[in-house]
């Protein structure tokens, strides 16, 4: 792990310790541009099969990645140049037949998206319920099925609902 990373990590520490006790985050916008978030970020996306797909800009990729380009990022957020480029839409097919559009960011993007995360992430995931299972680090079903399973011990079935369209019609 180089120097950089650990500055990271300890950056990621600090405002951990922070949302743990509720005190206010300040300057998130400048730390954020610190090149050894943009590496942690790098890092973190480059192990991710899914985060090296192309968006709408094929030149925008992971390809030709260099401490030059993540200097170029931050020097347009310091000039408050940076612009979010659009995202490729795409549609996934579903198990029942039908179609799930997702978008894909450029490359640029998810690294400015990774670098915002790891912050939030930090600051806000020591404030979440240790029952909260969704869009986590870390928990997901599985963890939510394990909870119910070693806490509703009374539980004989469980009812489901979907909501979709509940709202779409006024009266």
């Amino acid at each position: 792990m180089t120097s950089e990373m650990l500055q990271a990590d300890k950056y990621l520490s600090i405002i951990n310790d922070r949302g743990k006790t509720r005190k206010p985050l300040s300057r998130v916008y400048r730390n954020m541009r610190q090149r050894d978030m943009f590496l942690k970020a790098y890092a973190n996306l480059y192990s991710n099969a899914g985060a090296t797909t192309k968006g709408v800009d094929p030149n925008d990729s992971i390809q030709g990645m260099s401490l030059q380009r993540i200097e170029t990022i931050i020097q347009k957020l310091v000039d408050g140049a940076y612009r979010w480029q659009p995202a490729r839409r795409v549609y996934v097919p579903k198990s029942n037949g039908e179609e799930r559009p997702i978008s894909i960011p450029g490359w640029t993007d998810k690294m400015v998206q990774e670098v915002m995360c790891l912050i939030l992430e930090a600051y806000y995931e020591p404030r979440f319920r240790d029952s909260s299972h969704g869009f986590r680090p870390n928990r997901g079903c599985h963890t939510a099925l394990k909870c119910i399973r070693n806490t509703w011990t009374g539980t004989k079935w469980f009812i489901e609902g979907d909501l979709k369209g509940c709202f779409d019609h006024s009266s």
